[in-house]
């Protein structure tokens, strides 16, 4: 089948859609199976660490090349048969090939790597944490659609358009269950639609909301959190205790608790009887009005919430950082350059640093190093399925 060659195609080393045998050696960090011909990298989606395959080459980059998985020449005895009809087209998961117990073990990998890589840490992994459900976990789905529906459902893997999604087995069954009366209603109306648009379903427990503006809670352990439904909280509920236990637990030591990033207050409401004040500092005026509402209905007394800014974010800290302990959760960009400075020389007597993206992380943890050494990294698997890792690690100076 003759391939047109796009316009800015490197032509080297490989021709446009060339195919090429080769084994795989590793998993990369965005679950790309990786392997070498003749030393030169190519990576590939969907395949594993001891398969040998056939690529289409569709990409040759500076250091690596990039190609589409054409046939699995001898298939790893860790290969499943994925349970979604669309994995693979829909760019929503990238492990549903893999058994479970092996993407735990691959997750811990990839966070041992990318602390080598990128930090030059080699420090001990712990075991990765994880809930009782693979599938049927996810608490809060977003669908989209365009003008011209159907389609609805997410983005297409590696490109821009979306996949029609009428079920997803990580959802759990109550949002599948109200997934196919939501796209209908959609359907129903798409005469009338002027734009597309992004769908909420969250679960709650007893029901699903759709209205992201809507008022809702949810339990863990002994506590309730109130949240806005369209705003951020975590959306695997099944290993999020064990989140919650080990950063409370990893943080207990000096008087008082700093949480920054602090969101509704989650962290520093439930840690709040292991020290004598603690400050959430959220520089979301939304979320501290939650926040200090959920420390009212939990009767936590000894927390307080600021509003902080990048530029001044310890200004309103009245704590000596030689007393303090600090929780910090930023967004997948990690820690910007003002909050890392100002953290330097407030200088806390220990930091437990959760991330969603550990390449961030690691990033970050460079600088740390300057002065903090590492306690304990625990990675976290709140994504099963998926590429995406939560990982802490624990800093003591």
């Amino acid at each position: 089948m003759e391939f047109r060659q796009p316009k800015n195609f490197i032509a080297t080393p490989f021709k446009y859609h060339e195919q090429v045998e080769f084994a795989i050696d590793d998993v990369t960090n965005l679950g790309m199976g990786l392997g070498r011909v003749n030393d030169w990298v190519v990576m590939v989606p969907y395949a594993f660490i001891g398969e040998v395959i056939i690529a289409s080459i569709h990409k040759n980059l500076k250091n690596y090349s990039i190609g589409d998985l054409i046939r699995i020449v001898k298939p790893s005895s860790d290969r499943i048969e994925p349970k979604c009809p669309l994995f693979g087209i829909c760019g929503g998961c990238q492990y549903q090939h893999i058994r479970y117990e092996k993407q735990l073990d691959l997750k811990r990998h990839q966070v041992s790597d990318v602390m080598k890589r990128l930090a030059g840490i080699a420090f001990p992994i712990n075991e990765c944490l994880h809930g009782d459900r693979p599938y049927n976990y996810r608490s809060k789905i977003t669908p989209h659609f365009q003008r011209s529906v159907p389609p609805i459902g997410f983005l297409r893997e590696g490109m821009r358009t979306i996949v029609d999604v009428e079920q997803c087995p990580i959802a759990t069954e109550r949002i599948n269950g109200e997934l196919g009366a939501t796209r209908e209603n959609i359907l129903r109306n798409k005469n009338s639609l002027k734009r597309g648009g992004t769908i909420l379903l969250r679960d709650l427990g007893q029901r699903v909301e759709t209205n992201p503006k809507a008022v809702v809670s949810q339990k863990i352990g002994n506590f309730n959190f109130s949240y806005q439904a369209g705003e951020f909280f975590q959306n695997n509920p099944y290993p999020l205790p064990q989140l919650i236990d080990f950063v409370v637990r990893a943080a207990g030591g000096p008087k008082y608790l700093i949480d920054a990033y602090c969101g509704v207050g989650v962290f520093g409401i439930m840690a709040a009887k292991n020290f004598e004040k603690v400050l959430g500092i959220e520089v979301n005026d939304v979320a501290i009005n939650f926040a200090e509402q959920n420390a009212r209905d939990n009767k936590v007394g000894n927390i307080s919430f600021v509003a902080g800014t990048a530029e001044r974010i310890f200004e309103n800290v009245e704590f000596a950082g030689c007393e303090t302990s600090m929780i910090i959760d930023p967004p997948r960009a990690g820690c910007s350059e003002t909050f890392l400075s100002q953290l330097m020389v407030f200088c806390p007597a220990k930091i437990v640093y959760v991330s969603c993206a550990p390449d961030t992380q690691a990033r970050d943890l460079k600088i740390l190093g300057q002065k903090y050494s590492i306690e304990e990294i625990q990675p976290i698997d709140m994504f099963p399925q998926t590429r995406h890792i939560e990982n802490v690690v624990v800093l003591k100076l």
